[in-house]
């Protein structure tokens, strides 16, 4: 892990926070030592799930951060386990499903019984059990709230019917959270009702799963996911029926966090290298990184991340504390994209022709990053989000 930016976190904040961060810093550097970037490029290649790597994070207790120790987590907040996907993009093994697991639990941790929670929170503590997410539709895109994906009564029960994209993890998944309408978008007096929560198991019948072409370097695939008379039991509700349009932005708000740090940790892995090279690289006699034209750019991009650092951490810590983070985790998703692929843009200029040749790992990281502007959810919609719900301007969309 690049030490540098290890103090750089311990100096985002108060010395309590910071020795929360630090925890979560050294015991992820014991598992990414084990299961390094060769190891994750490897699973790329093979195209299989990091099946070693995700239980060594749950032997070392780091899937349980934000979980309760009496659901079988190691407890923390999303803080923590924002610092453990910081953690793990900074050596170079970010993990997608990191992020779905970590949003995914929010709404089943705070609106879900006991008996949900043990049945579908506490399995994922371990690696035992693997949770996904699922809102996005073909049709609807970022406007989650057109959704047509319909859950209707059924006895007991539920039957739901619809489809969603870009679910990343989708086949190495165990449960789905999916959200669903159980009012159809045009029969609601407001967008947000008529919205609700369901996990699902990937065994039941009628869900299929189609790969999606992405070029992305994740271990993670996405799919294509079609649900057709797929039967949910009672139990698979989470909070109440048509309210859960609040529980998924609880959810939401976690995962720009959890982006935020993958952006950040990437960045700063990108950064590393960057330098590294600008030491060693001399074709007129001096280090390359003595030139000002690099070592700007650089040192602009250093300047972004750790802004964007401050931010995430900042966001986290009201997210656990029970504030409104919206604006602040907007805000931190927003940064730590942008700083990301000022970063990787730093260390391609640095390498020149070197920079897209596989082999120096650098290209590799450039379609992650830029996906990051884009998803979870992109950052043009970010910006409306401050310009309508900080700076009180006009709705622009």
């Amino acid at each position: 892990m690049n030490t540098s930016a290890t103090t750089a976190i311990a100096n985002t904040a108060s010395t309590a926070l910071s020795a929360r961060i630090r925890d979560v810093q050294e015991a992820t550097r014991g598992v990414t030592t084990l299961y390094p970037r060769s190891y994750i490029l490897q699973c790329i290649k093979e195209d299989r799930f990091p099946d070693e790597l995700w239980q060594k994070l749950g032997e070392f207790g780091l899937l349980g951060l934000s979980v309760p120790e009496e659901y079988g987590g190691s407890g923390g907040g999303v803080l923590e386990i924002t610092a453990l996907n910081e953690a793990l993009a900074l050596a170079g093994v970010p993990t997608l499903f990191l992020v779905v697991t970590g949003l995914g639990r929010v709404p089943i941790m705070r609106h879900g019984t006991p008996e949900q929670i043990r049945k579908y929170v506490t399995p994922t503590c371990t690696g035992e059990k693997k949770l996904c997410f699922a809102i996005t539709e073909p049709n609807a895109g970022t406007n989650s709230f057109a959704m047509t994906t319909l859950a209707t009564p059924d006895g007991d029960g539920w039957v739901l019917n619809g489809q969603k994209v870009f679910i990343s993890g989708a086949r190495d998944a165990d449960y789905m959270l999916v959200i669903a309408r159980t009012t159809k978008a045009g029969e609601v007096k407001h967008r947000t009702d008529g919205i609700s929560l369901f996990v699902l198991d990937m065994k039941t019948p009628g869900i299929q799963l189609t790969q999606l072409n992405i070029q992305v370097e994740t271990a993670e695939r996405q799919y294509m996911v079609f649900f057709d008379n797929v039967k949910l039991p009672a139990d698979a509700l989470i909070g109440e029926a048509g309210k859960g349009a609040k529980l998924m932005f609880e959810g939401l708000n976690s995962e720009r966090l959890l982006a935020a740090g993958a952006a950040i940790g990437l960045g700063d892995y990108a950064l590393a290298k960057a330098v590294a090279y600008s030491k060693e690289r001399k074709p007129f006699g001096k280090p390359i990184g003595s030139y000002q034209a690099l070592q700007h750019r650089m040192a602009q991009a250093k300047a972004q991340i750790e802004a964007a650092r401050l931010m995430t951490y900042n966001a986290a810590e009201r997210f656990d504390a029970g504030e409104d983070a919206g604006a602040h985790a907007n805000m931190a998703k927003l940064l730590g994209s942008q700083a990301a692929v000022a970063a990787v843009e730093a260390a391609l200029q640095t390498h020149g022709g070197y920079g897209f040749d596989r082999d120096y790992d650098i290209i590799t990281l450039w379609p992650m990053v830029r996906l990051l502007e884009i998803a979870p959810i992109n950052n043009e919609m970010l910006l409306n989000y401050i310009g309508e719900h900080v700076l009180g301007l006009p709705k622009s969309y």
